[in-house]
């Protein structure tokens, strides 16, 4: 029987450590979200394709991350990511290949003659996780952040609490009645 408590423990300890592992990565995430709502360290963000692009290379779902580089290091042929301003203040991600490079105005132009500032450019795909973006906004999103993070902590909260109740309450117990 006692075996069975500590093995209990062990379990239930390696479990919470890697709950608490998860909700540490998935709000360090959030709270890395630029100006345009995407996760971004550094020169790397995360994007998740949401609509099928003009390329096969990019499938709906897929997981990508997109380096941003120097203006200079862009080339003629390449594949590039950007922010676009639509007229409600929303931003879309346009996908497009690099046309010219114009470093002097800091910009550069997609072969279908879109013309972009170097602010608005995300950068070239470096690695790609097909399907794994669906999930991934998932878990980023309002109500997954509130059903995987915050429910399961209020759960977690509560029966600590509880625990913690009935600890001083049966140690009283316990001291009236070996004094």
């Amino acid at each position: 029987m006692k075996a069975f408590k500590i093995i209990k423990r062990v379990v239930v300890g390696i479990l919470l450590a890697i709950f608490l592992a998860f909700t540490i990565t998935l709000t360090i995430m959030i709270l890395n979200h630029n100006q345009y709502g995407l996760t971004q360290f550094d020169d790397m963000t995360m994007l998740v394709i949401k609509k099928n692009f003009a390329s096969d290379k990019y499938k709906r779902g897929s997981l990508v991350f997109v380096e941003n580089k120097k203006i200079t290091d862009y080339k003629v042929g390449e594949d590039i990511f950007t922010y676009h301003l639509d007229g409600q203040g929303g931003v879309n991600i346009q996908y497009g290949i690099v046309g010219q490079v114009h470093p002097e105005d800091k910009a550069i132009t997609f072969e279908n003659g879109e013309t972009y500032s170097e602010e608005f450019i995300m950068g070239t795909g470096s690695k790609k996780y097909d399907k794994i973006g669906t999930y991934y906004s998932l878990i980023t999103s309002k109500w997954g952040f509130l059903f995987l993070i915050l429910v399961p902590n209020f759960f977690i909260f509560v029966y600590q609490l509880y625990t913690l109740i009935i600890e001083i309450k049966f140690r009283k117990d316990d001291e009236i009645e070996n004094s």
